[in-house]
């Protein structure tokens, strides 16, 4: 169950000649699949790409009418490798995948895809997560096209070129022969507009006919001596039929482009951005109208001598903007400018930061400098100071800029199945000690943060197990693992479990099996619960353990049971038994159950339906201000508020409502004792008459003791 369902947005894909299509940019890059006729799609989800994924699951009836085959891959190396279909038949085949940390597991396959070349069209559609929405490494997706000599699509972000983008990257790939990576940065995902769409195209050679008509090129292969001739290919004829075929259609833009004698290049990606400083500059308008020339690179790799020494031509200078480091683009732009005597300067990281995302105010600041430095900023460009009457400036205490926005580090969901487990590690910390603690990607790695502060490593998707293999020799402690179940199956179970029994580890693996692959949106894998009808699911993830040859394993169905916890875990650090240990920790992600459950029972509720729904209370009279419930918990639904007992001053523990009812806060107080200060409450929605007479008669008897403990308290006060 993902955690947004496009079924009736998807409806859009049928739009034809001539209709206007409005929408989101992932959806928009759908719509362009249909129209380039493409054979196949696969991916793996990830941010910002996860809701492509999405959209093509939800999209699959419309993908069948046109004879398209979707899979969800099992990893972005199986998406890549899927591209093979398109090296010896003439099959548009499509992948998506979250850069960088997706195309580093798909490089083995890429690099293969890009040596031997492809007769369809290859396009490889990667989320760039750079940047201040980030979640990964800071690295970008060029140096990848550069090694591999891959040819990588950067569009302005606006709907239009996006969907062109997608037409140009198939017809670039087959006219050069080559893997084409479109790239999409996190706000081109998300951008919203409209254009003009086309009708949708079955392919003009099937999957089928493929199969009928088996073909074999052995020159495609990767093997010497084909691969060392696949070096010289690329070199001396794919690259000049990518040059052509670039300049040809004109992929890359020219604005007011002898506007002025200086300029500034740009990569598509950073356009809008780009604009937006202008503005600031008063030289451009929000269409897009500039007084200053743009040389906007929709094709971020190769770069166009030709073009850009036309660019330069008659300019003093010219300011690249190019976010990251190393600084590819510069150094490339400053070579083609050395080599061709011009006289042009040009200038980039001097003015501009060396690395980090280059929002507008970063960009504003660069874009000042250098035009400035020419003489070409306006003085109504120039911020005029605020005259600020003394009176107002004494009642604003004087803070520093970082304390207006107030950290926000992330943590689990309101009743997350996760955050129990790691309670249970540190109560088992508190008798065994601390123990090395091999993380993994997932929301499990919020575990390294407060209030749980475990987790020494992390390396990658599933490398949970592997991370800890030098840490495997006769101590008193074992090294602990964690992966996701969604790590699990990208790449734990060979990597980690397997590698754990063929090399004897003695080490404890957790794997957090909440039913999907919870970090990237909820979508269903193997050992999902749920009945998916284009996928087979339910398949048990112990059942795979054991079939890799590990002994100890142990799961437990349902992680909120502290104790059974507590208790298991403490039995795999302390066990006698040699060989890898596998704890498999089972409860369904409260994301995808409240959004599952949610609609379900306000619906009943609007239907006049009797509804329990539970949430935890706690009583302030009771409360000491332990707050272990907080300390061993962190649920965002626990805060606290001042103590009504006059006599005390410590604050006291509060539930929320965003309670959802798991019960753990409650479980954990005072190392995993029901806490006296904590009660359980049942809210009933639509009463019976039974419930209605059962609480006037609650509401009678307690009213009754409340009034006799009313009277014995006056009896003895002064």
């Amino acid at each position: 169950m993902a955690e947004r369902s496009f079924v009736e947005e998807v409806k859009k894909l049928r739009l034809g000649e001539g209709e206007v299509f409005h929408g989101e940019g992932i959806l928009a890059v759908t719509k362009a699949l249909l129209e380039s006729g493409v054979n196949y799609v696969a991916g793996y989800q990830g941010s910002p790409i996860s809701h492509l994924m999405d959209v093509l699951a939800d999209a699959q009836d419309i993908l069948s009418e046109y004879g398209i085959r979707f899979e969800n891959s099992a990893s972005e190396a199986t998406a890549a490798a899927t591209l093979a279909a398109s090296v010896n038949y003439p099959l548009r085949g499509a992948v998506t995948f979250k850069a960088t940390v997706g195309t580093n597991v798909a490089s083995d396959a890429l690099a293969n895809l890009a040596s031997g070349g492809v007769t369809g069209g290859a396009l490889i559609i990667v989320g760039e997560d750079y940047g201040e929405g980030s979640s990964i490494m800071q690295e970008r997706s060029h140096a990848f096209a550069m090694k591999s000599q891959m040819w990588m699509l950067d569009p302005r972000p606006n709907l239009p070129s996006i969907v062109q983008a997608v037409k140009d990257g198939f017809d670039l790939s087959e006219a050069s022969h080559t893997p084409v990576m479109l790239q999409l940065r996190i706000r081109a995902c998300h951008v919203h507009g409209q254009f003009v769409a086309a009708n949708n195209r079955r392919p003009s050679y099937s999957i089928a006919e493929a199969m009928e008509q088996p073909q074999r090129d052995v020159s495609r292969i990767v093997l010497p001596p084909a691969s060392f001739a696949h070096e010289q290919e690329k070199v001396h004829e794919r690259w000049p039929a990518a040059l052509r075929f670039i300049t040809e259609r004109g992929l890359n833009e020219f604005f007011s482009e002898d506007a002025d004698d200086v300029g500034l290049i740009v990569q598509g990606g950073c356009y809008n951005t780009l604009i937006r400083a202008l503005q600031h500059c008063d030289l451009a308008d929000a269409y897009g109208n500039t007084q200053i020339p743009l040389y906007v690179m929709n094709v971020a790799y190769p770069l166009v001598d030709n073009e850009l020494l036309r660019f330069c031509t008659g300019k003093r200078a010219v300011l690249l903007i190019e976010e990251g480091q190393p600084n590819f683009v510069e150094q490339n732009v400053a070579t083609v400018l050395r080599q061709a005597s011009s006289g042009t300067l040009l200038h980039g990281k001097d003015l501009l930061p060396m690395a980090g995302e280059y929002t507008t105010a970063t960009v504003l600041k660069g874009l000042r400098g250098f035009l400035r430095k020419y003489d070409k900023l306006p003085a109504s460009a120039t911020p005029a100071r605020k005259t600020i009457p003394l009176v107002e400036m004494q009642a604003q205490p004087a803070l520093p800029i970082e304390a207006n926005v107030h950290g926000r580090p992330p943590g689990f969901c309101t009743g997350c199945p996760e955050r129990p487990i790691f309670t249970a590690m540190k109560l088992v910390e508190r008798e065994l000690g601390e123990h090395h603690v091999s993380a993994d990607i997932g929301c499990h790695l919020f575990s390294i943060l407060p209030p749980f502060n475990l987790g020494n490593t992390t390396m990658g998707y599933g490398l949970g197990a592997a991370g800890a293999a030098a840490l495997n020799v006769d101590a008193s402690k074992r090294a602990i693992s964690v992966m996701g179940d969604g790590g699990f199956w990208h790449n734990g179970l060979t990597s980690g479990i397997a590698n754990s029994v063929f090399n004897r580890s003695d080490n404890l693996t957790i794997v957090v099996d909440n039913s999907y692959t919870s970090a990237t949106g909820g979508q269903d894998i193997l050992s999902s619960k749920a009945q998916n009808p284009t996928r087979s699911t339910n398949h048990a993830i112990e059942q795979a353990v054991r079939g890799v040859g590990v002994q100890w394993v142990q799961t437990v169905r349902r992680t909120y049971d502290l104790k059974t916890m507590v208790s298991t875990l403490r039995e795999a650090l302390t066990s006698t038994v040699k060989g890898p240990k596998v704890l498999i920790a089972q409860s369904e992600c409260m994301l995808n159950l409240q959004r599952r459950e949610k609609p379900k029972v306000r619906q009943a509720i609007a239907s006049g339906k009797r509804v329990v729904r539970e949430r935890f209370g706690i009583d302030p009279d009771t409360c000491t201000g332990d707050h272990s419930c907080i300390r061993l918990s962190g649920c965002p639904s626990l805060s606290i508020k001042s103590n009504p007992d006059p006599l005390r001053t410590d604050p006291v523990a509060t539930v929320l409502d965003s309670c959802v009812g798991c019960g753990l806060c409650g479980e954990v107080s005072h190392a995993a004792v029901l806490c006296p200060s904590f009660y359980r409450a049942q809210i009933v929605s639509n009463p019976s008459r039974w419930d209605r007479w059962l609480q006037r008669l609650r509401t009678a008897v307690i009213g009754r003791l409340q009034q006799r403990d009313a009277r014995r308290r006056a009896r003895y006060a002064f």
